[in-house]
């Protein structure tokens, strides 16, 4: 983070937390540290995105990994277009661009013509990246910065909703609280304040547990629901069920950091200059789907997905490290079983709701 916008971040979530009577609730403290416009994580110039540490980034993202990520999506993509009579694609949380590049090429490949690919993205340092390397198609990749009244066509979001601010609980043994952040001295510190707030989930909980709930997240869907009138909505991310995410040895939650390709677990150190991220309850972001209007059209891991989507035809004739990277797409133990996609759709689902591509084998919608 450059040093200048982080001598003005530090102020100015002390000047929140100072409006708000010392004390702030957890989400709108990651809002800051994500997203202040010019100084927070996602709004300033530093590298997010690449394989490794000395590249300057902090991590790797799945369309960083392997092109054929994005590849084997457009065939959902594509699926999913014909059967809505659509041409327009919508991104969210685009990053470095790379993922709406090989969707593009994927259709393109598939003979799938796009009328338009609008990005929706709140990082300016970003959608410059984003410009620079999407400058090949240009008029059919636009930006916007905010939901649009009415979408028709297809929506793709990778890693967008676990950036998106949570609000933090802890259980006392008799009551829930909420997490909030202080200053202390010259730094922040936590503090609870009791709250009417509870997770969603009615199972036993462990004395001292601290977790997460998503309402920023599960606004965002049931707002994309009203505005979707024909089309569908693929979403790949890391998370549980419910069940899972709040199974009661998870004590600790799932709120992680990520700096420099490595992972903490203190939001209040280094603000501004790290990743902050939790896992979805994709439970909940089914439910806000169909409760305005959508109809889930399955629910898988990513490796189940990517496969049902042809990537192990694609890696046909690849060389090793192309299949290497691929392979940790798939792989349990790296991102194939912890990401998950869930994908719903509205108005044209019954064109493709007994066969919809990445959910032909493997599909786990009973588990939500």
């Amino acid at each position: 983070m450059p040093a200048a916008a982080s001598a003005r971040l530090l102020p100015l979530i002390r000047q929140a937390l100072s409006r708000q009577g010392g004390w702030l609730p957890f989400d709108r403290f990651m809002a800051l540290a994500l997203y202040a416009p010019g100084l927070g994580y996602y709004a300033h110039g530093s590298r997010k995105f690449g394989h490794l540490p000395s590249s300057g980034s902090d991590f790797v993202t799945a369309p960083e990994l392997s092109p054929l990520f994005g590849r084997a999506l457009s065939r959902q993509v594509a699926q999913a277009l014909k059967a809505c009579d659509g041409a327009e694609v919508w991104e969210f949380g685009a990053g470095s661009g790379a993922l709406a590049e090989q969707l593009l090429d994927g259709l393109a490949g598939q003979g799938v013509a796009v009328s338009r690919y609008t990005i929706v993205d709140l990082s300016g340092s970003l959608r410059e990246r984003q410009q620079a390397r999407l400058a090949r198609f240009g008029a059919t990749v636009q930006w916007a910065s905010s939901l649009p009244d009415t979408i028709d066509g297809v929506v793709v979001g990778n890693e967008v909703l676990d950036a998106m601010p949570v609000q933090l609980l802890r259980f006392d043994g008799s009551q829930w609280l909420e997490r909030g952040v202080v200053v202390d001295g010259d730094a922040f510190a936590w503090a609870d304040r009791p709250s009417t707030l509870r997770p969603p989930h009615e199972g036993e909980f462990a004395p001292g547990t601290v977790t997460e709930i998503h309402p920023q997240a599960e606004a965002f869907v049931a707002t994309l629901a009203d505005r979707l009138r024909r089309g569908a909505a693929f979403f790949i991310d890391y998370g549980f069920p419910e069940a899972e995410y709040y199974h009661p040895q998870r004590t600790g939650g799932t709120l992680v950091c990520h700096r420099a390709h490595r992972v903490d677990d203190d939001p209040l150190a280094d603000v501004g200059d790290k990743d902050i991220t939790a896992h979805i309850n994709f439970t909940g972001i089914a439910l806000a789907a169909q409760n305005n209007g959508l109809q889930v059209l399955g629910y898988t891991s990513q490796a189940h997905f990517l496969i049902n989507c042809g990537l192990v035809d694609l890696l046909a004739g690849a060389d090793v490290r192309t299949t290497a990277n691929a392979q940790k797409l798939l792989l349990e133990h790296e991102m194939g079983e912890l990401f998950k996609v869930i994908g719903m759709a509205r108005g044209c689902e019954a064109a493709f709701m007994q066969d919809p591509l990445g959910f032909v084998h493997g599909d786990r919608t009973h588990t939500l």
